[in-house]
């Protein structure tokens, strides 16, 4: 039975939210337009408005998830990205896998942050305010989905699968049902992307609130005072949306296959670029709370950081890039209204600045080599460069779509290796900034010349030398390239060290948070380099076979073929492939797939065996995610065993086929990384001819390449699922078949029933063996059995070491700490002044 309240419970809330927010924007302007008489009615009015916005938007939210979580597959949304094989965490991440649902989760976000605002900010809550409504009523747009003539104002999550289709079922039958979903894409099948996309996303929301409050001081003149309101958010915002790139490349790591976290995909790029003009502002804010100077520079800064969010939502949601990135959206018919929404705000924010720039306050006052000013500017140029360098090379797909909308052709191509294009550029900026760090952050707690310079950098000059050659000679970098980064990143650490060990001694804690950002800064550098500069393939393909011929040599060379249970030497380890496992739901640890059968129902499986205490034979278990195996490998040395790891895999016709994602052995100073790139399907074996064995009790022979006892045979009373008659003769023979050092027990029977003849094969799918009794021969003391062979298990996998990546991960987490602090100490500086009747 179809559900419409909800649907139309959901469509009706984005109808009152964007009404309302259109409202809460011309009663905020209001608010701000009133004269002391009126501006109390205004401000209640304004406040009412926008808390309808923020309950019929939250309403929402909660509608679509109420649909995704008790599977409404009548509507499209939830037939498209959810299943009921999916546990709830996962059910939270189909709610946003989609476009509608990012908006979503983008518009609940700004309306918790506009909340905030209201009870935090008094004194720029007008203006602020109209700000976040047009905002909202441009997201809330998207997801209207209302149709005039031609025009189509947004995509609508609450549309039913029957109007979304055109499938012949719904002519027959208009209230047909789905009984499931077609599911949530195994690669967001992880506990990282129930946690990056919010992460995320509140970066993206967080960006408006200094850009609302930059607007808020050009519209009311005030345009040096929005500096102090603005700067505790831009950081928390340059914090959370760094976290959620973070997020995002630890996802890449432990999911995607590809070996790494970074792959300068247009995707990653757009989030990229905003961050590190988000970095430029906030230094540049901070100078000018320091010395009065770049005013005119943060302003344009908060605005391109703003503006770039915008124009990164169009890249990847347009439909624009197309092929170019492995995962942008589709075009959903909204890339003119995306393309208004950032034009608008652009649009406002250059007039209202060109309006106001001739009275910008600024310095004439030149900045001096030895000033804080001229190093601080110095930063922002090189992160304004490393942005451009990113940001034109993916726009490319964009001004190809933009000359072609105009009649004309435009054959330029993005970079065909986009990981070399960009780090070879991002590299070297990444060392400049290294290095601004470090001697600017002197310049910034005490006034320098040139001999205090000198003096003031020798010593963690010397240090850092030291330490550099210990890593250089240690870790054996010999690339001269690679020896700079080393330095680079050594010298800030270290001088940034000092200035924290100063500022601790003389001060608090809550002024150290530029020096553990930028410590953060060179681990985090010095961890790309070793981890990505220094991985070791460790898997390579010693056989001399090819392993497909569809494959790139290189594919074919730095991959190990693992046949079941057979030993194989790869470099310092010994390896055996163990066979697929399961995750059962209350199980700790990973179940042979070999020891359960599935029921037919989602995510169930009959118990074939005992499993421990865990669960015994012919018990029902569930499952976690049944469609994904696991590879059981396991690492040896000295004929020891030191660890097993358990990459995943699946075969999903849907994304193309393999899918897998790796599994890592972590130690301090690397990571073991590895993945599975083929394994055997065996759902539909190719079997070889019949191959038949006359045998007796005793005796010992080869099936295929495995050594086989026959131990005899015993005759059977009953058989497990199977009724035996008065008169039936059941025999069953017990035949050990031994695969290098495991015995496996095979059990074909043999059953006579009125002189007819009756056989229960027993197949192993990890040995590739059907075996039958096929006869008994009494007088000649012999068994008869029948053989049908076919592929042996296999998984075909990449091995690789990971040097010091933990440096990296060790730096992200001190450069948020880091950013944390700096939130503290710069909201504490507002919130002294705004509780003086400052602000």
């Amino acid at each position: 039975m179809i559900n419409t309240f909800v649907g139309n419970l959901g469509h009706l809330m984005t109808i009152v939210a964007f009404v309302s927010a259109l409202v809460s924007a011309f009663a905020y302007y209001r608010y701000f337009q009133a004269n002391e008489i009126d501006k109390a009615s205004w401000r209640r009015f304004s406040r009412i408005s926008f808390y309808i916005h923020a309950i019929s938007t939250t309403m929402i939210a909660l509608s679509l998830f109420e649909i995704i979580y008790n599977h409404r597959y009548e509507y499209f949304y939830a037939y498209s990205h959810s299943s009921k094989a999916l546990p709830v965490h996962y059910m939270i991440s189909s709610f946003w896998e989609g476009q509608e649902g990012a908006f979503i989760l983008w518009a609940f976000w700004n309306v918790a942050l506009g909340v905030i605002l209201i009870h935090t900010n008094k004194y720029w809550e007008a203006p602020v305010m109209v700000v976040f409504a047009l905002v909202q009523a441009f997201l809330v747009s998207m997801i209207m989905g209302v149709v005039i003539g031609d025009l189509k104002i947004g995509s609508s999550p609450f549309i039913l699968l029957r109007d979304a289709t055109q499938a012949p079922i719904f002519n027959l039958n208009p209230d047909f049902v789905p009984e499931d979903g077609t599911g949530l894409n195994p690669l967001l099948q992880n506990i990282w992307m129930v946690i990056h996309p919010p992460t995320l996303f509140l970066g993206y929301a967080s960006t408006l609130v200094p850009f609302a409050f930059l607007i808020g001081g050009l519209v009311t003149k005030k345009y040096a005072e929005w500096i102090r309101p603005a700067l505790p958010w831009a950081i928390f915002s340059a914090m959370i949306l760094g976290m959620g790139i973070i997020m995002g490349a630890y996802w890449a790591y432990v999911t995607l296959n590809f070996g790494g976290y970074w792959n300068w995909d247009p995707v990653e790029n757009a989030v990229y670029v905003p961050w590190l003009i988000l970095v430029a502002s906030i230094h540049t804010m901070i100078t000018f709370k320091k010395s009065a100077t770049a005013l005119k520079t943060s302003i344009v800064l908060v605005i391109l950081s703003f503006i770039l969010v915008l124009y990164a939502t169009f890249l990847v949601r347009s439909g624009v890039l197309g092929d170019a990135s492995v995962h942008s959206f589709t075009d959903l018919g909204l890339s003119g209204q995306l393309l208004l929404y950032m034009l608008f705000f652009m649009g406002i924010a250059i007039f209202l600045a060109v309006r106001a720039w001739k009275h910008i306050p600024s310095s004439e006052k030149e900045a001096s080599v030895y000033s804080r000013e001229f190093w601080i500017f110095l930063g922002a140029v090189t992160l304004g460069l490393m942005s451009f360098q990113v940001i034109l090379p993916t726009s490319i797909p964009a001004w190809n779509a933009l000359v072609e909308s105009f009649g004309g052709i435009s054959n330029m191509a993005p970079p065909a290796d986009q990981v070399e294009f960009y780090t070879k550029f991002q590299l070297w900026f990444a060392v400049v900034i290294a290095l601004l760090t470090a001697v600017g952050q002197f310049f910034w707690w005490q006034k320098m010349d040139k001999k205090a310079l000198k003096e003031a950098l020798i010593t963690p000059y010397i240090i850092s030398v030291l330490l550099s050659a210990v890593v250089i000679v240690l870790a054996k970098v010999y690339d001269w390239k690679y020896i700079i980064i080393v330095l680079a990143g050594m010298f800030t650490i270290v001088a940034n060290s000092v200035i924290l060990a100063r500022l601790l001694k003389k001060s608090t804690f809550k002024l150290a948070g530029g020096s553990l950002a930028h410590i953060g800064l060179g681990m985090i550098l010095i961890g790309i380099m070793f981890s990505s500069g220094y991985s070791d393939v460790i898997s390579i393909n010693m056989s001399g076979l090819t392993y497909s011929n569809s494959w790139e040599d290189e594919m074919n060379k730095e991959h190990v073929l693992l046949w079941i249970n057979k030993p194989t030497q790869m470099k310092d380890y010994t390896v055996i492939y163990r066979g697929r496992q399961k995750k059962v739901v209350g199980v700790p640890e990973y179940v042979p797939a070999k020891l359960l059968e599935s029921t037919g129902n989602v995510n169930e499986a009959l118990a074939l065996a005992d499993y421990k205490d865990y669960f015994k034979k012919g018990d029902v278990v569930k499952l976690v995610l049944e469609e994904n195996d696991y590879f059981q490998i396991d690492y040896y040395q000295n004929e020891a065993l030191k660890f097993s790891l358990a990459p995943m895999s699946q075969f999903n016709q849907s994304m193309g086929g393999l899918i897998s994602s790796p599994d890592s052995k972590i130690y301090l100073n690397r990571d073991l990384y590895t993945y599975v790139a083929a394994m055997n399907d065996y759902a539909d074996p190719d079997w070889k001819a019949d191959e038949n064995y006359e045998v007796a009790p005793g005796e010992q022979f080869h099936i295929a390449d495995f050594v086989t006892y026959f131990d005899g045979a015993e005759v059977l009373k009953e058989i497990e699922g199977y009724t035996l008659q008065e008169g039936d003769i059941a025999v069953k023979a017990k035949l050990r078949v031994l695969d290098y050092d495991v015995e496996k027990l095979l059990e074909p029977t043999f059953i006579i029933r009125n002189n007819q003849v009756g056989k229960l094969p027993v197949i192993d799918t990890e040995l590739g063996l059907k075996v039958s009794l096929e006869n008994i021969l009494p007088e000649q003391n012999k068994f008869v059995f029948k053989v049908n062979q076919y592929q042996k298990d296999y998984v075909v996998m990449k091995a690789i070491v990971k040097p010091y990546i933990n440096v990296l991960w060790v730096g992200t987490i001190i450069m948020l700490i880091g950013f944390t602090v700096a939130i503290f100490r710069r909201f504490d500086e507002f919130a002294k002044m705004r509780d003086k009747g400052m602000e």
